[in-house]
């Protein structure tokens, strides 16, 4: 099924690839921003909680390749995917708008 406006996922985006921070180029859409975002959320809830990538798979049933996919910015999770996710952790991952805004106007001031 094709994204909402024809958006890649955000790895697509990467101007920058010294991961785990990347820096997006400027054609980066909105949605390229909220997946890295939603990414970083990920990552530092499951470290803070010691819980490995198979075990978060498992308790929110999801594959264990598509969390990884989602943590490595490579698709941007659909409603169902992210629900479970946020379920299983108790945890809202989403970022909200301001931090998406943020993020955009943060690689405003790199260029």
């Amino acid at each position: 099924m094709p994204r909402s406006n024809n958006d890649k996922h955000p790895f697509f985006y990467v101007a920058d690839e010294s991961r785990p921070d990347v820096t997006l180029n400027s054609e980066a859409p909105l949605s390229a921003h909220c997946g890295l975002l939603l990414a970083s959320n990920l990552n530092r809830t499951m470290r803070s909680r010691k819980l490995p990538l198979r075990g978060l798979a498992d308790v929110a049933c999801v594959a264990h390749y598509t969390v990884a996919r989602v943590l490595n910015g490579d698709v941007l999770p659909d409603i169902g995917t992210l629900t479970r996710l946020e379920d299983a952790l108790d945890h809202q991952l989403r970022p909200g708008p301001a931090a998406i805004r943020a993020s955009v106007s943060a690689r405003r001031q790199v260029i």
